[in-house]
């Protein structure tokens, strides 16, 4: 029987088409956005075992490509395509879409005999150059997309495809999906950096992604549930999905998630039936009784099962790229997909559960002997032998504890029997420690209180609670009592000191500090680093560098409390890398110094991680300040509805956690925020609502650090500097040339150089600007000593239009001759802020003066430069090969930029600030 090999019969059997897209399928915003921004010129190359979302991946980025103009083949590849001729007239047809309907079609011969028989090396020839003429001939954006790549293993149609790769044009992409690296020659194309690759790992799910696929349910799961589900599946997306599909049949479907370990049927079936089927039965011996472990490697495998070989058994399953995946960290030890793992136990336990216990304590015995007791308690835990994890706890939990080991030791502690720990008071001081530092002072207090620690009369307690006491009245904001409360354990101090005794001492400098008592603060700073001689502790040394930064922050030594900060976020997990290895205590601090310094996006990078810890441990200064950054940041990104989001947080969770000063707070950023947005009247409501005389009086005698800038009367200051009227300015200037003196006589230095700018500004909307000038001088030159512009930028364009006015001025000129470092600093100031000093004066109005509140990003500037010559956003989006989406993006964020409330004012303004 012979077979027709129309287009008409391609198009039917669905090989030139991209799967329809489903309702259910969750857009994978960031990777088609990195494919779709670097596929032009270059080969993407799609690679992941079944599962993992590879061919929805293309479709999408088919369908963004379509709907940026660019135009689109498509070819699904089976096993027939390894014929060269099959292969070619396939490709021909699909490159049949790359030309528009008016132009002539790339037509190739259809006959049953020339299609199905093998064909002579002349018609190979034929089509392949009638491709490649095609491709050449192509003047616009293409994409080639072909899907199932791992069809293909005859060398000749590699070889047609290995040289359409090499001569790819400029405009066009050849995008490839395989479940396993092919065999082509990709060394060349990487290191002309004309390959894209995604992976396996890439491929999973963000947790972001994994919470928009369980948000389309008809019950929406709670965040920790859709959480603690990307941690079991690691963004498996067919785990991910069948686990959708499993939850619609329970009606508990939290309590389902916290048992789910991959033992339900459905998971079950797919890991047994394609993962397990047809394994030899000692494979299948070795899989179950090892997957009690994390990480495999030879000896410990060896040690675990010592009747196994297994060496071969493991080089075999690292074979398969199934079952185990090689640590990327040591090519000599490996793991299993947690899910995976999870299935591997249950099936223990269902057929061997006699031997569990022993293969975990034969394990905790190998880690031991390695001097590993981190995993040596772990396995005596799992294995539920909980007298050997008391005895090793015993040996350990204090050095882990100075260490800074918080998180590890709350869980180990939720995981023993109350009844075992009772027996164990030091044990139990040190559990308060691990749940104040994961938890927050609130529960830690809780606790405390619930075991009665305070009772026992074991010197070695008793310093724990001497510390604890004082510590957690002082991270729950009462200072003054924390500082009361810690004195009689200062005072009792003597002989060696322990790390409860160090932390003491860091705890009532920080009491200290708070109550601006730095003689105090400093010497027992001092006394805790001798300490450190006899009992290191990374946690202590943390703890004393993050105080120490604090006071040198208040006082304007801005430089050397960068450094400390830096210091403390490195001498906790010194293993971890980058300067993100310390915790929430330092790490917020130091993220507050990066963001002064202007380096937004490491600020950026520290703050995602460093505000969730603070926010769980509920330290109130840290919140503060990571929410505001981090809703400065959004703002500057022309972000306002994250902006609000984010102070909308801050405010529930003062509210919350029944901390006053976190919601008031919010509620003076805000109001700053609404003032620089031009909504004046909004912005002195929302500080009238920040009012709270008793709260504000006593912060305003303490040293604060998220508040040293953030209070209600430098609120109403600004408001009145920047959209008063005269007996405003007036007023402003009286109470904060008042406030400026108590500030440097206090050396809050600082909060001295933001008054003087504000001062600054209002003089100069005054038209008093000689004495405007002065100020700005003042302040400008501990900006400059101190490499400070985020607090200048911040204030935004009433600062920027007195900048640009002084700078236009002989004094101004002058100023910056006279100072070395002046032109440095401005220049990094308009970097940050995108101002042009060159187009001469800006007058201070009485209203806040639109002026760019943030650099342009290049495609912006673009975008900004093709809306001065008139063109539409479908134009626009055609010059630039976007979406029509994109550009209204872009438009958004340049009115918000701009401060204009449409087009026609964006240029207007964009040419005012130099920018056209």
């Amino acid at each position: 029987m012979q077979s027709s090999f129309t287009l008409q019969a391609t198009l039917t059997s669905g090989k030139l088409t991209a799967p329809a897209a489903s309702p259910h399928h969750i857009t994978r915003h960031a990777l088609c956005d990195r494919i779709n921004q670097s596929a032009l010129g270059r080969v993407v190359l799609v690679r992941g075992p079944a599962g993992y979302g590879k061919t929805t991946l293309l479709a999408q980025c088919h369908n963004q490509m379509q709907h940026n103009a660019i135009a689109i083949a498509w070819l699904n590849l089976d096993s027939a395509d390894n014929d060269a001729i099959r292969f070619l007239r396939c490709l021909c047809m699909a490159l049949q879409a790359l030309s528009p309907p008016n132009e002539a079609t790339l037509q190739a011969p259809a006959s049953a005999a020339t299609i199905l028989s093998p064909a002579p090396r002349a018609d190979v020839l034929e089509l392949a150059l009638a491709v490649k003429a095609h491709i050449a001939a192509q003047t616009r954006p293409f994409a080639l997309f072909l899907d199932d790549f791992e069809s293909i293993t005859e060398r000749t149609v590699l070889d047609l495809v290995q040289d359409l790769m090499s001569d790819l044009p400029h405009h066009g992409s050849m995008i490839i999906g395989t479940r396993h690296a092919p065999a082509l020659h990709l060394g060349r194309l990487r290191s002309r950096d004309k390959l894209v690759e995604i992976d396996t790992a890439q491929l999973c799910f963000s947790p972001d992604e994994t919470a928009r696929l369980f948000s389309s349910m008809s019950r929406p799961l709670p965040p920790a549930d859709i959480d603690q589900l990307h941690r079991k599946t690691e963004g498996w997306i067919a785990a991910l999905w069948l686990v959708s599909l499993s939850l619609r049949q329970h009606t508990n479907v939290s309590a389902f998630i916290s048992r789910f370990s991959g033992t339900e049927q459905s998971i079950a079936e797919y890991l047994a039936q394609d993962v397990l089927a047809g394994l030899p039965d000692v494979v299948r011996h070795f899989l179950l009784r090892t997957s009690i472990l994390k990480r495999l490697s030879v000896p410990l495998c060896q040690w675990l099962l010592p009747e196994f070989p297994c060496a071969s058994l493991l080089e075999k399953l690292e074979g398969s790229h199934l079952l185990l995946s090689n640590d990327s960290g040591d090519s000599q030890t490996y793991r299993y997909h947690s899910l995976f793992s999870a299935y591997l136990q249950a099936q223990l336990r269902a057929e061997a559960p006699a031997e569990i216990a022993a293969l975990h304590r034969r394990a905790s015995e190998w880690f031991l002997n390695q001097d590993r007791p981190v995993p040596a308690i772990d396995h005596a835990i799992d294995g539920g032998d909980f007298e050997r994890a008391i005895e090793l706890l015993q040996a350990h939990a204090t050095h882990l504890a100075a260490d800074g080991r918080m998180g590890l030791l709350a869980r180990w502690f939720a995981q023993i029997p109350p009844a075992t720990l009772a027996t164990q008071p030091i044990l139990q001081a040190l559990q308060v420690w691990a749940t104040c530092m994961t938890r927050g002072p609130s529960e830690a207090r809780l606790l405390m209180d619930e075991l009665q620690i305070a009772t026992h009369t074991d010197p070695a307690v008793q310093r724990h609670v001497r510390t604890l006491h004082p510590l957690l009245l002082s991270m729950m904001d009462h200072h003054e009592q924390a500082y009361d409360a810690g004195m009689p354990g200062i005072a009792a101090l003597q002989g060696e000191l322990s790390f409860a005794d160090t932390a003491l001492l860091n705890a009532m400098a920080n009491a200290a500090a708070v109550l601006g008592r730095y003689q105090d603060a400093r010497r027992w700073l001092d006394s805790a680093r001798r300490a450190q001689g006899n009992a290191a502790s990374s946690f202590n040394q943390m703890y004393s560098e993050a105080v120490e930064g604090i006071i040198d922050l208040q006082e304007g030594r801005i430089r050397q409390a960068g450094a400390r900060f830096l210091m403390a976020v490195h001498a906790t997990h010194r293993d971890a890398p980058g300067p993100v290895g310390g915790n929430a205590w330092a790490g917020v601090l130091y993220a507050a110094w990066v963001y002064e310094t202007g380096d937004l996006a490491l600020a950026s990078r520290l703050l995602t991680v460093y505000v969730p810890l603070g926010r769980d441990v509920a330290l109130p200064d840290h919140m503060i300040l990571g929410y505001v950054m981090l809703s400065r940041i959004a703002f500057l990104k022309g972000d306002a509805e994250r902006t609000f989001y984010l102070l909308g947080e801050l405010e529930y969770l003062g509210h919350q956690r029944r901390l006053p000063r976190i919601a008031a707070s919010a509620r003076v950023e805000r109001a700053r925020v609404l003032l620089l947005q031009g909504h004046g009247s909004a912005a002195r409501d929302e500080l009238q609502r920040a009012e709270d005389d008793d709260l504000w009086q006593r912060v305003q005698r303490l040293r604060l650090p998220a508040n040293d800038l953030l209070y209600p009367k430098l609120g109403k200051q600004r408001w009145a500097c920047y959209a008063g009227l005269p007996d405003d300015l007036r007023w402003a200037i009286r109470t904060l040339e008042e406030d400026t003196g108590a500030a440097l006589q206090a050396r809050r230095m600082r909060r001295a150089m933001k008054m003087r700018l504000l001062t600054a500004v209002a003089y100069a909307r005054l038209e008093q600007d000689d004495r405007a000038h002065e100020l700005l001088i003042q302040a400008l030159q501990t900006a400059i000593t101190e490499d400070l512009c985020r607090v200048i930028a911040d204030e935004g364009p009433a600062v920027a239009a007195l900048l640009t006015q002084f700078h236009s001025t002989p004094a101004g000129q002058r100023w910056l001759t006279r100072d070395a470092q002046a032109i440095g600093w401005l220049q990094k100031y308009q970097q940050l802020t995108g101002l042009d000093f060159t187009g001469g004066a800006t007058p201070i109005k009485n209203t806040v003066d639109a002026i760019l509140i943030d650099p342009l990003t290049a495609k912006e500037t673009r975008v900004l430069a093709l809306l001065a010559e008139g063109l539409s956003n479908i134009s626009i989006a055609r010059q630039l090969y976007v979406s029509e989406n994109t550009v209204r993006t872009h438009l958004r964020n340049l009115n918000i930029k701009l401060q204009a409330a449409n087009r026609t004012q964006a240029v207007a303004q964009a040419r005012k600030a130099g920018l056209l």
